[in-house]
Formats: C-alpha cells, sequence, structure tokens
C-alpha cells in the first residue's frame, strides 16, 4: 500500500469512525499532502522509513519557512494521529511522532542549544582538575556524536578511536554503530585520557572511558548532576537536559546542510549494514558529512 493510498485510508477513517468535522478534514488532509510531498523530497517512498529524526526535520522546515508555533502545533497533531492510526492498523510498530514535543508560542522547535550557548557550555568544566577534564570530554563527545546519556556512559576505552576519530556506540536493543567525532572532542577527550583519567582511577583498572573517582563507571544521574551544574554555570535561564544535546547536534547537521539520511544513520535511526564492505564506505561518508556539517567537526 503507497502512502498516498495510507494517507487516503486515514482521511476516511476520519471520516467515517470519528465523525470530524469538514474543517478539521481539510486540515488533517493539507497537512498530510504537505507531509508526504517532505518525504518524497528527501527519497522517502515507504512511511516505514519515516523516523523520529524525519518528523523532526519535517517540522524545522516548516519553522523555517515562517509557519506559527500554533499551525506547526496543529501539523504535528495531524501526524500524530496518522501514525496512531497506522499502529492501530498494525502496518507500524511504534509512533515516531509521539516523541516530538508540542510546539508552542514563543518557544523554537525543537528544544535546542543555540551555537553560542553550546560553545560556553563547553567551556565551562575547569580543565586544572581531573573532574574537569572527565566533564569536558563527556560533554564534548555528547555533543559531537549525538549520543543518549544511556550511550555515553556505555563507551569504553576500546570503543573509542581517536587516530580515525569515530566511536562505536551500543544503542538501544544492543545495536551498535559507529559515528564519526569531530577535531574539538578528540582534543578534549585526548586531554583526559592523558591526565584526567590516570589521576580518577589511580592506578584501578576500568574498562569504561568515563569514570569516577572511585573508579566506576559514570551513571546516568551523575552526568544530569554535572549538566546541571554547568548549565547554571554559564546561566543558561531555559530548561537543559541531556537529549537538548542529541537535539543540538542533529538540528545543528540539518541546519547546516547535512543530508537526512546521514544524520539519521549517526542517531541510530536506521540499520546499519553488516557486511565490511558498506560499513567501510559508510563510514567514510558519515565522517565527511560530519566534518563538513557539524559546528564543532
Amino acid at each position: 500500500m503507497t502512502m498516498d493510498d495510507l494517507a487516503d485510508k486515514f482521511i476516511n477513517y476520519l471520516v467515517v469512525e470519528k465523525g470530524l468535522s469538514k474543517n478539521t478534514i481539510t486540515c488533517y488532509s493539507a497537512d498530510l499532502v504537505l507531509y508526504l510531498k517532505f518525504l518524497r523530497a528527501n527519497n522517502i517512498s515507504d512511511i516505514v522509513d519515516a523516523d523520529t529524526t524525519v518528523i523532526l526535520k519535517h517540522l524545522i522546515d516548516l519553522r523555517d519557512v515562517g509557519l506559527a508555533p500554533k499551525s506547526r502545533a496543529r501539523h504535528l497533531v495531524t501526524l500524530r494521529g496518522f501514525y496512531r492510526f497506522l499502529v492501530n492498523e498494525k502496518i507500524l510498530k511504534t509512533n515516531p511522532a509521539q516523541m516530538v514535543d508540542l510546539p508552542k508560542a514563543g518557544r523554537k522547535l525543537p528544544n535546542v542549544l543555540k551555537l553560542d550557548e553550546v560553545i560556553q557550555l563547553m567551556g565551562a568544566p575547569d580543565p586544572s582538575k581531573p573532574l574537569g577534564l572527565r566533564d569536558a570530554a563527556m560533554l564534548e563527545l555528547m555533543y559531537a556524536a549525538g549520543l543518549r546519556v544511556s550511550e555515553l556512559i556505555k563507551v569504553r576505552l576500546v570503543n573509542i578511536n581517536l587516530e580515525a576519530c569515530f566511536v562505536l556506540v551500543l544503542g538501544k536493543g544492543s545495536k551498535e554503530r559507529v559515528v564519526p567525532i569531530g577535531q574539538a572532542a578528540k582534543k578534549k577527550i585526548d586531554a583526559y585520557l592523558e591526565s584526567g583519567r590516570p589521576n580518577l582511577l589511580k592506578g584501578r583498572p576500568s574498562p569504561y572511558l568515563f569514570v569516577t573517582r572511585s573508579a566506576m563507571p559514570m551513571t546516568r544521574q551523575g552526568f544530569w548532576k554535572l549538566l546541571k551544574q554547568y548549565a547554571l554555570k554559564i546561566g543558561l535561564s531555559h530548561k537543559i537536559t541531556p537529549h537538548a544535546l542529541r537535539h543540538s547536534f542533529a538540528t545543528h547537521l540539518l541546519e547546516g546542510g547535512a543530508d537526512l539520511r546521514s544524520v539519521q544513520v549517526m542517531l541510530g535511526h536506521v540499520d546499519i549494514s553488516t557486511t565490511q564492505i558498506y560499513t567501510h564506505v559508510a563510514q567514510e561518508k558519515l565522517k565527511a558529512v560530519h566534518t563538513k556539517y557539524h559546528p564543532r567537526g
């Protein structure tokens, strides 16, 4: 069944079973036409290939052409309903639109940091202290590779290749992906490995890249705490979360001109081939995209 067929089936469902007004049906139809046009423009012909990142990019584009927050919110409501319908019809397993926040008046979509805020945050830790070196490396790596906090704390020494500037990430469902990192992250991690980490471990072994004074791996709660600490230090007035750095990574790349598919792969939203040749090609392409478009690449 084509995407147009699915959209028609959804609209028919709204008319027959939901009994929505003519004006509401017209709005829903217009939103879906616009969305399907966007998917085709990004070479997506199957609805199963459109994930949260795709929806996010679409809403960013709507914002950039001047669509008001209220109109974007209605558009997202349409997409949520459409995807919920597809889940109920057993066409999809999950609703990718459910993960996207509704835009509010006066608030940017998505909730991301401005580039100057990122720069301030990256410079907040004290590099003269072992913990400062660790925290700087953690913040830089999270933003450089768009990691989830759960992925960041699981990075092991064997997962990081500073010579090639790649990190092997263990994502959801134990799926692995290789993500390039820029020179800024490489320098921060180099400095941490040279003096920060040895000072924290004091000769004790640990397979994890980021450790505490007790030689234990960093925890989600520990990272949350230090992130809030540094946000307060630089005077960030709005709420900041670990996921905001991941959103910032994706948004800054997309706004810089990176192609949607490359960002999807780096975020871990699409499968990566297990064949060695394809992985090599993908890594080289991702590294080129990251270096060209990432603000700190």
